[in-house]
């Protein structure tokens, strides 16, 4: 017999996953009580499929391949990657895909925590059906926010399904090591995982639709990151297309049959082809919206046409990444406490409080592959789109002194993209060893929209990879780049 309990509060949190648990430490610091339901981990799947365990499984990866590169070192590591020891610093990581940590700080914070799954049920109303088939039913006073996230996508191929393969949760958290494994996909999960699992012993081949990796940085930085893949043994293919996947059973050799004809055989199959967001049951169409579908939202992450519900993080499909989600709860934590409080936020504001900017304006982002990644901002071609009158400086990291000492033999290269009208950095990109701390000084710039002649003045330590920064300056004085 299914038990229904009553329960009010001023803001129902769907998903504890970082984006909800911000919305729920910033709605709770301001006083609002707060409900939040999860169906499954709380913390998400940064904390146990995505960012955690990809970063666990690929620093010892990149910390080898820089060791390798170091003299008095590289001899002393020549050998394989411990596999095994990997993975358990994985499995720790990820707390063995327990979440009794998570769930000690959310109730710290005040706020009560439903386990189940939960569904709109009409305007500021939430249904949870309980995993003891109990059932709650819970009013918004102020607002419901959905911080459902996102799931991987899978094309619609013959024999796809009963292939049973790899998405970026198998990728992140199997316990083998394939002997040979196919990578479907050219973005950051196809090219994070093929790194890792290159380091870590299996045979890579890489199937990439476009013209090559990581098309949404600039052009310089796939090439890079293919080029390392398959210096180090992968077999990476750019311009070619899966037409079906065969495995009988759905165990045993996969093979991947491209358009044309050519078969791949491999032990696994991962297919990092896009995300989808986690809305298809969550009761969108009690409130006039369609299951399933991303939710566009304003500046403060209001959805569009409402006054009380919230879409935050990978649903609005504004900016997927971890990290911007988080931002994006912040925003939207403070947005809702404000209206509470019957404070009128008015025309949003850039850079304002109750505003999220950075998740369209500045998103920083870093690819922990070998060599890394990172860029925020506009890319050259997004700023030529955008109708900016820019010029694109580029800088070929060896002539840093830090990157020799860095690493022998280094490769890498920075671009800086500079609005002359203005004259401030509206995007950077670099790829490199080691360069994911700079991504943030970049950040700090087009977010502050620092003027190039004030940039002068940040003074670089000598001899570090942040001198890349005063090389870039002196080539955009000098009339290096294109306009």
């Amino acid at each position: 017999m299914t038990h229904e309990v009553e329960h009010e509060y001023d803001v129902v949190v769907l998903g504890a996953g970082p984006v909800g648990e911000n919305v729920v430490d910033r709605a709770r610091a301001a006083g609002l009580s707060v409900a939040v339901v999860e169906g499954e981990l709380v913390g998400g799947e940064c904390s146990y499929w995505a960012c955690m365990p990809s970063k666990a499984l690929l620093r010892p990866a990149i910390a080898r391949s820089d060791a390798r590169k170091v003299p008095g070192l590289r001899q002393l590591v020549e050998g394989p990657l411990d596999a095994a020891a990997v993975l358990a610093h994985r499995d720790y990581y990820v707390s063995d895909w327990k979440d009794d940590g998570a769930v000690d700080w959310l109730e710290s914070t005040g706020a009560r925590l439903y386990r189940g799954h939960g569904r709109l049920n009409g305007e500021r109303k939430v249904t949870v059906e309980g995993p003891e088939g109990d059932r709650h039913l819970l009013t918004a006073r102020h607002a419901v926010a959905v911080c459902t996230g996102s799931r991987a996508a899978l094309p619609d191929l013959p024999g796809l399904t009963g292939a049973r393969p790899w998405t970026s949760r198998e990728a992140t958290s199997s316990k083998h090591v394939p002997g040979r494994l196919i990578v479907v996909g050219g973005g950051v999960v196809a090219a994070e995982m093929a790194t890792a699992w290159q380091a870590l012993g299996s045979r890579v081949t890489v199937l990439v639709r476009g013209k090559g990796l990581l098309p949404r940085m600039e052009p310089f930085v796939g090439d890079h990151v293919a080029d390392a893949l398959t210096e180090g043994g992968a077999d990476v293919r750019t311009g070619v297309s899966v037409a079906a996947v065969v495995r009988d059973g759905g165990t045993g050799p996969v093979t991947v049959v491209l358009e044309g004809g050519d078969r791949i055989e491999g032990d696994e199959v991962l297919f990092a082809t896009g995300r989808t967001p986690r809305t298809e049951d969550i009761g969108l169409e009690t409130v006039g919206l369609e299951p399933g579908s991303w939710l566009p939202v304003d500046d403060t992450l209001r959805v569009e046409g409402s006054d009380w519900l919230y879409a935050v993080g990978d649903v609005n499909h504004r900016a997927l990444m971890t990290h911007q989600g988080k931002y994006q709860a912040r925003i939207a934590g403070a947005a809702i406490a404000a209206r509470a409080s019957g404070a009128s936020l008015g025309e949003a504001e850039r850079w304002a409080a109750h505003t999220a900017t950075a998740d369209h304006a500045a998103v920083p982002q870093v690819v922990f592959t070998d060599p890394e990644a990172a860029s925020v901002g506009l890319s050259l071609a997004e700023a030529e789109r955008a109708g900016h009158r820019v010029r694109a400086v580029d800088l070929d990291l060896t002539s840093v002194a830090g990157a020799g000492l860095y690493a022998d033999g280094y490769r890498g290269h920075a671009r800086m993209v500079v609005d002359l009208d203005r004259e401030i950095v509206l995007g950077v990109t670099f790829v490199g060893p080691g360069i994911g701390e700079l991504v943030h000084s970049a950040t700090v710039a087009v977010v502050g929209e620092v003027p190039i002649a004030r940039l002068w003045h940040a003074v670089p330590s000598y001899p570090t990879l942040s001198e890349a920064w005063l090389r870039l300056l002196e080539a955009y004085r000098d009339g290096a780049g294109t306009a």
